[in-house]
């Protein structure tokens, strides 16, 4: 199975709720564009990306991004590596949190989110899961980010935008 078929078939079965539209809308974009998993579509493209959760501390990890200047989960590009959009958000949430061992929590996406991004690509379409940390987790700031910092539950809503805060809410319910 390709990595276009993985996205069709994960976006089939999430169940978000009240995000039919925002699903169908991801559906419609893969089908009409069959390089919608790209950074190379112009049109926009699917992204992957993890929440990194260490629930026994009641806190998350996020990145200060590089170019957004913004506090966000880890995540960005699929690559022609990986097999599946879960190995693509797990993939980047290794990477840019230096964190090994990290594990999806279980049940597929956790919520959904489409924003706009500068030219030439105009939509990221991203995915969105969540990442237990293990017990003693370090932290080592890649390339990517300006800072890496574990926020408190109660802290988040006053340094992430509403879109962090709602795959917070969603991580923590499925917790």
């Amino acid at each position: 199975m390709s990595l276009y078929d993985d996205a069709v078939r994960v976006l089939k079965e999430y169940e978000g709720e009240d995000q039919e539209s925002l699903r169908q809308t991801y559906l419609d974009h893969l089908a009409a564009h069959p390089d919608g998993m790209w950074k190379a579509c112009g049109a926009g493209h699917l992204t992957a990306s993890a929440l990194v959760v260490d629930p026994s501390h009641g806190r998350v990890l996020l990145t200060l991004h590089k170019k957004l200047g913004m506090w966000l989960q880890m995540g960005g590009h699929c690559e022609p590596g990986d097999a599946t959009l879960a190995d693509a958000a797990l993939r980047e949430a290794t990477e840019e949190s230096g964190i090994p061992g990290l594990t999806l929590l279980p049940g597929g996406p956790v919520t959904l989110d489409r924003h706009a991004i500068p030219a030439p690509c105009h939509w990221h379409l991203d995915v969105q899961y969540a990442a237990l940390a293990p017990a003693g987790a370090m932290e080592a700031i890649s390339e990517e980010s300006l800072d890496l910092r574990w926020f408190a539950y109660d802290e988040v809503a006053a340094v992430a935008d509403a879109s962090v805060v709602r795959l917070l809410e969603r991580t923590r319910a499925r917790l």
